[in-house]
């Protein structure tokens, strides 16, 4: 919201949970009705959620309702999925498949999986799904970052990262000027 506002956006913000955000809106994104009466009249629709440890399921379970509501109101999608179902550059194997997954993030991989299948198969809403990096960490806005389609972005020493500020960065430059349509990107350093 941050970078948004910099720009001079006006910013709707929602969550389930208005006791811990204060200032944001209640509202449910796997309620079809909540998604249609928050997105009503706004210009575009950035989601961004993520599933407790253990309901990771729920990811696609949420994903349809918000594809459902914005069906209705005809609202862009920017969705901040994972990055499970991109490429291992120089592999002809996904991040989901590498055996150096961490188990830990592997329920939450396999959902962001799920998640991409479930936005490709949407032919009304106008969606961009946006893959992170490996690393995605709070750090320096540089403004600088590099586009990608279906495989990790990486640096010269083989890295994949860039920090929440720039990840930002490239979010709202998708928002003012789409540029991806009914398709998957990704960034990186």
């Amino acid at each position: 919201m941050t970078e948004a506002r910099s720009r001079g956006h006006s910013v709707t913000g929602v969550t389930r949970d208005t006791s811990r955000h204060p200032g944001l809106r209640r509202g449910n994104a796997a309620n079809v009705e909540d998604v249609v009466a928050l997105s009503a009249g706004q210009d575009l629709v950035i989601s961004a959620t993520r599933p407790a440890p253990g309901r990771e399921p729920e990811l696609v379970t949420t994903t349809k309702a918000v594809l459902a509501g914005l069906a209705e109101t005809g609202v862009r999608l920017l969705m901040v999925g994972g990055a499970a179902s991109l490429t291992v550059p120089g592999t002809d194997r996904t991040v989901l498949d590498d055996p150096g997954l961490p188990p830990e993030i592997r329920a939450i991989a396999e959902a962001c999986d799920s998640q991409l299948a479930v936005c490709q198969a949407e032919t009304v809403v106008d969606w961009a799904y946006l893959s992170p990096p490996a690393l995605l960490e709070p750090g320096v806005r540089t403004g600088r970052y590099r586009l990608g389609r279906d495989e990790l972005i990486v640096d010269a020493e083989g890295n994949s990262a860039i920090s929440m500020e720039d990840f930002a960065v490239a979010l709202l430059d998708e928002a003012e000027t789409p540029r991806h349509h009914r398709t998957r990107f990704t960034v990186g350093y």
